[in-house]
């Protein structure tokens, strides 16, 4: 193995060997064995953010060129106080291209009007699920919109950068006492750049991952950059292995927020490489 093509070549087909190591510092060896080609239960999707430069056009064209068919809306597509003529219509764009919203966010309530609009947005939209960061004193309003609409809420952790919701342990800590339809959205590059474990937080929280940001970052510091996944340090196939352990069936979206104004390249060997690691069972 002399390149990093070479390797992803090699994890498409599952034929790297136990213990092997990528050129960019993700190990091999938490690869689940060779086993049954069973499909997994989780989906690849696109978190909305990484298109935060492009209209929704150009979003369905970039997600076409990458083959990822599950999007994760950002209100720069879809305002948040759209009517639900201008919602139809912007799921209709995703929808006609074979794309499925299947979650709108990431939504930030700082009042009780804005946790009613986040709920009544979501229902407009057709979602089971907002991936939100609801200030902490909300969080008894959102509790009770969720038992009102029925709509899961999955917590975004933002790492050091920002003190609502740093890591997944601060989001449980919160919520663990309230209705079980409020989860956790865990940002594996943001819990790298928090001094934690990833894949440690998949499993001790396990019941309430709903959603999962993937992503690869240069160093597990404040300071640490998004990078092309497979380049950087995060144990990628010690993830995947952590999300087929708790069976995990929800998607794991990448969130790509390097080269934003032209990120297709990026985005597409991130997507390759994260297929890759699948690939190997």
């Amino acid at each position: 193995m002399n390149s990093r093509r070479h390797f992803l070549k090699l994890s498409g087909t599952g034929i790297l060997a136990a213990g092997a190591t990528s050129l960019y510092g993700s190990t091999l060896s938490s690869l689940p064995p060779k086993k049954s080609t069973v499909p997994d239960t989780f989906s690849i999707g696109m978190a909305g953010y990484t298109f935060k430069n492009f209209n929704v056009e150009k979003t369905i064209e970039m997600m076409g060129k990458a083959g990822v068919r599950y999007l994760s809306l950002k209100d720069f597509h879809m305002p948040l106080n759209s009517t639900q003529e201008q919602i139809s219509a912007v799921l209709q764009k995703f929808k006609d291209a074979g794309i499925e919203v299947y979650t709108v966010g990431v939504i930030y309530m700082k009042t009780r009007e804005s946790v009613d609009q986040a709920f009544a947005y979501a229902k407009m939209a057709g979602v089971k699920m907002i991936v939100g960061a609801p200030e902490y004193q909300l969080l008894p309003d959102v509790e009770k919109r969720i038992k009102e609409y029925d709509i899961r809420l999955a917590i975004h952790n933002h790492g050091p950068d920002n003190p609502l919701y740093p890591n997944a342990t601060d989001i449980w800590n919160h919520i663990s006492n309230l209705d079980p339809r409020i989860g956790i959205c865990i940002d594996i590059g943001h819990t790298t750049r928090d001094g934690q474990d990833p894949s440690v937080d998949i499993m001790r929280y396990k019941s309430r991952i709903f959603d999962v940001h993937i992503k690869d970052v240069d160093k597990a510091a404040k300071e640490g950059k998004t990078i092309e996944m497979g380049r950087g340090i995060i144990d990628i196939p010690k993830v995947v292995a952590t999300l087929r352990k708790i069976k995990y069936s929800g998607k794991c979206s990448l969130e790509f927020e390097k080269d934003m104004n032209d990120p297709l390249a990026g985005i597409a060997e991130s997507i390759g490489y994260f297929k890759g690691v699948i690939a190997c069972k």
